[in-house]
């Protein structure tokens, strides 16, 4: 689905959720499930574990380059264009330190290549196209049914999908919580579908935007999501331009926080000349990672079907947030969620299955300046 951004955060609650019936959804119809175990790890550049940390205070290269942490808030208000993103921190240890464990937001893989170093350019022509390069913000999205190398997203330009990365498709993929991919091609399907990421040619990858060196980029360091309950929530971001599957991960751990990803929305990725926004499907609370960061299935309560939908956006130099319902599901979730902040224009709550006490046709609020959050309570 496409949507502008006044759309989306005008709380458009049908057509936002509506189930998405593009022909390059047909891989993602059955979700594999896996006994996983999803630990959120941070390393430095060495594989060393550290604690979270928090963002940068600008998207500069410069100043991201003195980092060597891997999470932060989110993607939006101070983010750069593609053409000017900043480069991410590194997110993967080397394989050989990584060989049994995952990190970082839905598990990065050790046996997966991985490119590092704080401040890393990436290079066209050196990776294969079996396995996502994970690090500088790089994740692999290792547990969707028919797919992959860690991919999120296979699709050519006819809307074809492969379950393999080979020469003609784009290879999309996920990055960390606070990060967007900066990878789409200027030119997309007449068709209507989006494609997105890294392009496969003679084995190897290749930059779809090449005005962009690095393949996530920050975006706004204001806006959280904070864990009031005693269980982890997996927020599953919708992978666009690409497949929408629900698939790039965010976990919120039980009493802790995460950053929220939040595109601006007049430099990032435009269909039709709209502007987009990031869009969130939101699992009820100890779903893993793996079982709801999917494309799920009629009833299932996960994924597309998950109960609350939530979106982020910055236009004009101001953030929407909005909570909006999923009228796939109608049960009531095990969470209760307020947008707050220190300056915001309105009131989005919602609780007991009513949104700001009076039903259920969602909310929106928007945050003129300072910090926001969504919190689940």
């Amino acid at each position: 689905m496409k949507y502008s951004t006044i759309a989306l955060l005008a709380v458009a609650t049908t057509a936002l959720a509506a189930p998405m019936q593009h022909q390059h959804h047909q891989h993602h119809e059955h979700a594999e499930k896996r006994d996983i175990v999803t630990k959120i790890v941070y390393v430095d550049s060495q594989g060393n574990t550290i604690a979270a940390p928090q963002a940068p205070a600008t998207n500069s290269a410069d100043s991201v380059a003195t980092s060597t942490a891997v999470a932060t808030p989110a993607e939006t208000t101070q983010a750069a264009s593609p053409t000017k993103s900043a480069a991410a921190p590194s997110s993967a240890p080397s394989s050989s330190s990584s060989s049994s464990s995952s990190s970082s937001q839905g598990g990065i893989q050790g046996d997966l290549k991985s490119f590092s170093g704080p401040n890393q350019k990436f290079e066209d022509g050196v990776y294969d196209c079996s396995s996502v390069p994970t690090g500088q913000g790089v994740i692999a999205i290792d547990w969707i049914s028919g797919l992959t190398g860690g991919w999120s997203t296979i699709m050519n330009a006819n809307g074809d999908t492969s379950s393999t990365c080979s020469d003609g498709f784009y290879c999309s993929y996920g990055c960390q919580a606070g990060m967007s991919k900066t990878q789409w091609p200027s030119s997309q399907p007449a068709s209507g579908i989006s494609v997105g990421g890294l392009l496969c040619k003679g084995g190897k990858l290749y930059r779809s935007n090449p005005d962009s060196d690095y393949l996530c980029e920050w975006g706004a360091n204001n806006v959280n999501f904070e864990s009031e309950i005693s269980k982890d929530v997996a927020i599953c971001r919708t992978d666009y331009p690409g497949s929408e599957n629900m698939n790039i991960p965010t976990l919120l751990s039980a009493g802790g926080s995460a950053p929220v990803s939040v595109v601006d929305s007049d430099t990032y990725y435009t269909w039709n000349g709209g502007k987009t926004s990031t869009q969130y499907y939101v699992n009820n609370a100890g779903v893993s990672v793996e079982d709801g960061c999917i494309w799920g299935t009629d009833g299932s309560g996960v994924g597309n079907w998950a109960p609350v939908v939530l979106g982020a956006g910055t236009t004009g130099g101001k953030t929407y947030l909005s909570l909006i319902p999923n009228p796939n599901n109608k049960d009531q979730p095990n969470y209760n969620i307020k947008i707050v902040g220190d300056d915001v224009n309105g009131s989005c709550q919602y609780e007991n299955g009513q949104y700001n006490g009076a039903g259920s046709d969602g909310c929106t609020v928007t945050v003129n300046s300072g910090n926001a959050k969504f919190v689940f309570y």
